[in-house]
């Protein structure tokens, strides 16, 4: 298991567009992903659970991963909130 805190860098957080490019990239893996922000802890793959997280911009959320490709997963993740969720 590997998790890190990480800022949100884009100005509307995990809403709409960026929980989507978010979910894509946790379902390339075979490995557990989940989101945690304050005391609650979501799983990445779901789209009602990354949005009823509420993230803004600025916030600052853990990801976590558990499996086979875990390093992958979670350095993906990362980078791409890292990048403000831009879709590559």
């Amino acid at each position: 298991m590997v998790k890190k805190d990480v800022k949100v860098q884009n100005s509307v957080g995990l809403h709409s567009y960026p929980a989507t490019y978010f979910i894509q990239t946790a379902m390339k893996f075979k490995s557990s992903i989940w989101v945690e922000r304050d005391t609650r802890r979501i799983d990445a793959k779901s789209l009602l659970g990354v949005l009823s997280l509420g993230v803004k911009g600025g916030d600052t959320i853990t990801i976590g991963a558990d499996g086979a490709d875990e390093v992958e997963a979670l350095d993906a993740m990362i980078a791409l909130v890292e990048s403000g969720f831009a879709k590559n």
